[in-house]
């Protein structure tokens, strides 16, 4: 289970809305560095506790900014996250967590944080099995992850996961073009952390992929 699942925005007028969007902002950023660095700069070994600890961390988050969807997105990495790195019936009872929190922020705004619930949804609808164990759907997933692509076409991560996908679905013959894409996406401010792991990431299935 490991391995199937390890494998989230006149003046005057606007200023009431900035001063309460900072601090979710703020709270959200902070999530995401810790995530980043629990995914890419933390040995495997302490990683489930990490993503325990923060999946807590993530909740108290999203209970005190009730109606936002991004931390909803975030917390549903967070705990997919988890997830991965659980392994076991255990793992899947937090990926069905993890949907109905990306559900959740995609009722609220399915286009917030260009459009990662969408991508981070699919993501679980192919690596989680599929009945009679799990909610896996190949199909949904393809669905899901192109819905992304169409919101943020030129991003690392609807790329990658697009290309992940064809690979996991007997279409790796397809994918060199969205890792290519996904290699050349602009960075994001404030993730180098996560931009370089997913690169590193990109260039390992692109390998694969142009094998022989």
């Amino acid at each position: 289970m490991n391995k199937t699942l390890a494998g989230l925005l006149a003046l005057c007028g606007a200023l009431p809305v900035l001063a309460t969007a900072a601090p979710v902002d703020d709270a959200v950023t902070e999530l995401q560095h810790d995530w980043e660095v629990i995914r890419y700069q933390t040995p495997a070994a302490e990683r489930e506790k990490r993503f325990e600890a923060l999946a807590a961390k993530a909740h108290q988050v999203s209970a005190s900014f009730p109606g936002r969807s991004e931390p909803l997105v975030w917390e549903g990495i967070i705990v997919s996250s988890w997830a991965g790195e659980k392994g076991g019936l255990g793992a899947l009872s937090l990926a069905k967590q993890a949907k109905a929190l990306y559900e959740q922020a995609i009722q609220i705004d399915g286009n917030v944080l260009d459009g990662s619930a969408y991508n981070s949804l699919g993501v679980l609808y192919y690596k989680v099995p599929g009945w009679p164990l799990g909610f896996g759907d190949k199909a949904k997933a393809g669905e899901l992850l192109r819905k992304a692509l169409t919101i943020n076409p030129k991003g690392i991560d609807p790329n990658f996961f697009y290309a992940e996908y064809l690979v996991e679905t007997k279409h790796a013959d397809e994918a060199t073009p969205y890792l290519e894409r996904a290699l050349q996406a602009p960075p994001r401010p404030g993730r180098q952390i996560a931009d370089t792991g997913r690169r590193e990431e990109a260039r390992a299935l692109l390998a694969k992929v142009k094998a022989p």
